[in-house]
């Protein structure tokens, strides 16, 4: 179906195709009116400037500089005119576009600009129509809470007095020693690897240990952890990346260390959280639980914003331009995205924009809005974090603010870091504002369940 709108702007003619709801054809025809007095105009200026042998400065008749730069001056006007006027047209129409619109390069190039004196151009545009979204406690979301046991914390302090412990470089390995090395299969290059020897599955620790300097050991991969996710980690890839990979290995070994564990007493203490923070191991256990909890709250709180994204995405309905979004996506990728990167990555910018288009509604309609003030707060708060806390902006005084301004600016002095952080305190807002309309049911689990929930929306 076929919807023309035309709008005459200073005799400007633009209309409008809408063969389906998301997708739009602008077509824009010139006539010598619409682009010759701006033309005429920059042949005057040119004429003033030029610096052309034979004429003086300033003297250069309009003719020679016609003949000279004419084609030029007359392709960036129109051009210039064009951008303004499709950039105009949808605003004044109130298209809710996505993408910029996408000139028809093919009919371009056809145009004789020495010729020619009326024009036509083409560009096409992806649209969404108006969508309606839920926001009501009829919405109920699970939020999982992760429940710090005496495993988890036996686990962290093991790890905390390992970090900090005395490192030594034995001749032959433990089974809890960790060992530096490269793996190597037939037909590929040599990986550079650490493996601690703890995380080895209970059958094969036997092969890695006892072994001194440049011994090797073949190994089946697949056999080697017990845990994906230990086997990732050594790979250095995703789980999903790790679970494909398969075969023997060969490993070599070039550093043994071992590690004796840091005592639990008062030199721990401050370098874990500070000269005299913590004064008791009662108070260090305390101190490492708050930690875990305040770590731990941070990944159930993002996991709860994965699933509420989720949710609106699945069940809010929004027509969306996918042939136009492919087209636009490639034509302004330099050739970085291909078919076969859109065949694996479009879904997931697809409802990337969706969830965009889901947000900037909500806030649209709920009035939230985020201040300068607001931007400048923030960046204050990150900056005395950074170095140490509320002291810290005691010794600064009155010099934060200017501190702050400085970061927002940016290298470029274009605000890149004042954008960024806007729009993190928007989303926040607005993540904030969804929390409290929907039902949240809490639900709490242990560290093992939130891990399985958590891979189950990476799947």
């Amino acid at each position: 179906m076929t919807e023309p709108v035309t709008l005459n702007n200073n005799t400007l003619n633009i209309t409008l195709d809408k063969p389906t709801a998301t997708d739009g054809l602008i077509k824009i025809k010139l006539t010598e009116t619409d682009y010759q007095p701006k033309v005429e105009e920059k042949v005057r200026e040119y004429a003033r400037k030029a610096n052309i042998k034979g004429f003086r400065a300033g003297k250069v008749p309009a003719g020679v500089v016609k003949k000279m730069f004419g084609r030029s001056i007359l392709v960036e006007e129109v051009n210039h005119l064009l951008s303004h006027s499709v950039s105009d047209f949808i605003k004044e129409q109130k298209l809710n576009v996505l993408g910029d619109p996408l000139p028809n390069h093919e009919k371009a190039r056809l145009i004789d600009w020495d010729t020619q004196k009326d024009f036509e151009f083409e560009f096409q545009i992806g649209l969404v129509d108006d969508f309606t979204y839920d926001l009501s406690k009829k919405i109920k979301i699970d939020y999982h809470p992760i429940q710090i046991d005496n495993k988890v914390l036996e686990e962290t302090l093991a790890d905390i007095t390992e970090r900090y412990g005395k490192v030594s470089y034995p001749e032959a390995s433990s089974a809890t020693d960790h060992l530096i090395g490269e793996i190597s299969k037939p037909g590929e290059e040599p990986k550079h690897v650490f493996l601690r020897l703890e995380k080895v599955a209970k059958k094969q620790q036997a092969r890695f240990t006892g072994l001194a300097k440049d011994a090797t050991v073949d190994f089946d991969i697949d056999q080697l952890f017990a845990d994906v996710a230990d086997k990732a980690h050594f790979l250095g890839l995703t789980a999903d990346e790790a679970k494909k990979v398969t075969g023997t290995y060969t490993f070599k070994v070039n550093t043994i260390s071992r590690v004796e564990p840091a005592a639990i007493n008062t030199e721990l203490f401050d370098k874990v959280f500070g000269k005299d923070t913590v004064k008791t191991e009662e108070e260090f256990i305390e101190k490492v639980k708050a930690t875990i909890g305040e770590n731990y709250k941070r990944e159930a709180d993002a996991m709860l914003d994965r699933d509420i994204l989720q949710h609106f995405v699945d069940k809010t309905k929004i027509a969306m331009p996918d042939a136009f979004l492919k087209s636009w996506l490639k034509s302004t990728s330099n050739g970085e995205i291909t078919e076969e990167v859109l065949a694996k990555e479009f879904e997931a910018y697809r409802q990337s924009l969706k969830w965009d288009l889901i947000k900037s509604k909500i806030a649209t309609e709920h009035q939230l809005e985020v201040q300068g003030d607001e931007v400048r707060e923030r960046a204050k708060q990150m900056i005395v974090q950074q170095f140490g806390g509320p002291a810290i902006a005691e010794q600064l005084g009155d010099k934060l603010d200017a501190i702050a301004n400085n970061y927002l600016a940016g290298q470029d002095g274009k605000g890149e870091n004042f954008m960024k952080l806007y729009n993190q305190l928007k989303t926040d807002k607005i993540m904030k504002f969804i929390r409290e309309q929907i039902t949240i049911n809490e639900k709490p689990v242990s560290l093992a369940e939130f891990k399985k929930l958590a891979g189950k929306g990476t799947e």
